[in-house]
């Protein structure tokens, strides 16, 4: 029996972890749709390592806060295929440091990115999903979203809880329709995502393992909530967190 090409949308797919993950995927067998918001020759390197492992990838400017920039996305999606999957990663931490001290625009920013940005994704995918057969979704939290990050970003801390509501509560909706949509909470990795790049290591004494993630340990968790193997896993909040 001919199996159905995997093809899946991975927002913030140019750096950091949304990188890990496409070049998981294609490794996996996926064609990818990779969004990016700003850097295009990173997004166009990642891109080239797909095409190398024997996948096929198109690239797409998107700020996933904005639906006609999400219609795009998986407007080009399309051309590869019907849409399997999404991987909804593209984030942004904001302002840093007290609550009481942070910019309101940085906050509101954050908030779209993070939430409405994550909601207009996987609206649309649900709909691609719905009439092809089904699919999975894997959104991208944080450990933030039960340890509240104070002192931090309580901001993006609240963000990332709204994500895992969103999990939960739409994987009930639409498992009837053969989508099934889960998790993964990441605590501390070596991305460029913070704007000290150092805090991966002063932070790692405080984790109890010791040490920050790599992004390949997220992706690893994002292939397999992906895959036929967690064919029974659905609203599922998967930290990967070393023990945070």
């Amino acid at each position: 029996m001919e199996t159905q090409q995997l093809v899946t949308v991975v927002t913030g797919g140019s750096r950091g972890i949304g990188a890990a993950i496409c070049r998981r995927l294609a490794a996996e067998g996926h064609d990818i749709a990779l969004g990016y918001h700003s850097d295009a020759e990173a997004a166009e390197s990642v891109a080239e390592s797909v095409r190398q492992a024997g996948r096929r990838c198109v690239t797409v400017r998107a700020d996933t806060a904005e639906e006609t920039d999400v219609d795009g996305l998986f407007d080009r999606a399309a051309e590869l295929g019907p849409v399997t999957g999404l991987v909804n990663n593209a984030g942004t931490g904001g302002p840093v440091g007290p609550l009481a001290d942070a910019d309101p625009a940085g906050i509101r920013r954050a908030l779209d990115v993070n939430v409405l940005g994550y909601l207009l994704c996987a609206r649309r995918a649900v709909r691609e999903m719905a009439g092809s057969g089904g699919g999975a979704i894997v959104n991208i939290s944080s450990a933030a979203a039960t340890l509240g990050s104070p002192g931090q970003y309580v901001h993006y801390a609240a963000a990332k809880a709204a994500v895992d509501a969103l999990t939960v509560g739409l994987s009930k909706e639409v498992a009837a329709q053969g989508i099934r949509v889960n998790c993964v909470a990441p605590g501390t990795i070596w991305t460029d995502f913070h704007q000290d790049p150092e805090r991966p290591r002063k932070v790692a004494s405080a984790i109890p393992m010791g040490r920050a993630g790599q992004p390949e340990e997220i992706a690893a968790a994002v292939s397999w909530l992906l895959s036929a193997d967690a064919s029974y896993a659905t609203g599922a909040i998967l930290r990967v967190a070393g023990g945070m």
